[in-house]
């Protein structure tokens, strides 16, 4: 059987544990609720993030041509070269199928951007025809001029 002074001792002990408890405990809600609250302002963040992505790839498309079968550049540079030099036409399409540039002996295809070299001997016109996979088509044309030395 406990003394009296053990007795008070073993219930001080007991208090002190309790108090423990409930001081671990409220760290350990803070702890968790502090944790929550970051993971859900980083979630919030994150998907304005991908809502701002998806808008600019959105207007990127649409710069692009978006779904519509377009050429969206087609130039020379040089546009006047001189007899034995190359120039280069380059071109951007949008959407299409089959590209064909006439007159040239390089392949072409779809692309975003892309440049092929020529060496005409005298002015020439380049006709750029873009073709979808509907059977529509689109045509421009331009014209590298070759002036004597």
């Amino acid at each position: 059987m406990p003394a009296d002074g053990d007795e008070n001792l073993y219930s001080t002990a007991r208090m002190l544990r309790f108090a423990g408890a409930i001081v671990v405990g409220l760290g350990l809600a803070y702890l968790g609720w502090t944790f929550f609250s970051r993971w859900r302002e980083n979630r919030m963040l994150e998907e304005k993030a991908a809502a701002r992505e998806k808008a600019a790839d959105q207007r990127s498309v649409e710069m692009l041509g978006g779904n519509r079968l377009e050429i969206l550049d087609f130039y020379a540079a040089p546009g006047v070269i001189r007899p034995g030099q190359k120039a280069q036409l380059c071109y951007g399409v949008s959407n299409a199928q089959v590209v064909r540039l006439e007159p040239q002996d390089n392949p072409v295809w779809p692309s975003y951007g892309r440049c092929v070299d020529v060496a005409p001997k005298k002015d020439t016109t380049y006709t750029l025809t873009i073709e979808d996979a509907q059977g529509n088509t689109k045509t421009a044309m331009l014209k590298v001029q070759v002036r004597p030395r």
